[in-house]
């Protein structure tokens, strides 16, 4: 019941939640990037079987964030939440240079689908406080992001446990979605 009056309080007041999709390969940090968004900080998590969805503030606007699950099988049922999506945030753990080229075969994939030919897309290079962690200019040479022409979209270095690069990410969002972000 509470759900129904938020969502009539919503149609009323004009206010809008947006859908966002977080995915990436499992120990990318999606899960910790989706709690430090919400909580404001760091806290530790477990590998995600299934997914979560938790609302995010941010500044003025209210996301509904799907976090799913990045291991093989799991991987193959992200489409089904794929549907009236208005961004995408794509996780790499840029220390891991060695999965990079199956990042690149998931995003491809999911730049694909029909469902999300409007909805813009941050990659963020997440643990970028870890050393050896690959700048955001190779990420994007190894997601072969230079050839995506057909959408917005941008790469932010970042890290789930310091949050830098967290909320620059979020105001890009914020931009492509037109809405202030003040």
């Amino acid at each position: 019941m509470g759900s129904l009056l938020s969502s009539l309080y919503g149609l009323w007041s004009g206010s809008r939640n947006y859908k966002l999709l977080i995915v990436g390969l499992n120990n990318a940090g999606k899960t910790s990037i989706l709690y430090s968004l919400q909580l404001n900080k760091f806290i530790s998590t477990q590998p995600t079987i299934g997914g979560n969805a938790e609302e995010i503030k941010f500044r003025n606007l209210t996301f509904v964030a799907w976090d799913l699950g990045g291991q093989e099988q799991l991987r193959e049922v992200w489409h089904m939440y794929y549907h009236a999506t208005d961004a995408v945030i794509f996780v790499v753990d840029s220390a891991e240079p060695a999965r990079f080229s199956v990042a690149h075969k998931e995003l491809t994939q999911l730049l694909q689908h029909d469902e999300l030919k409007d909805a813009c897309v941050l990659v963020f290079a997440n643990k970028q406080d870890l050393q050896g962690a690959m700048p955001a200019a190779k990420i994007i040479e190894a997601l072969g992001l230079v050839n995506v022409t057909d959408r917005r979209w941008t790469v932010q270095g970042c890290s789930a446990v310091t949050q830098q690069g967290l909320h620059e990410g979020m105001s890009w969002i914020s931009a492509q979605l037109g809405e202030d972000a003040s």
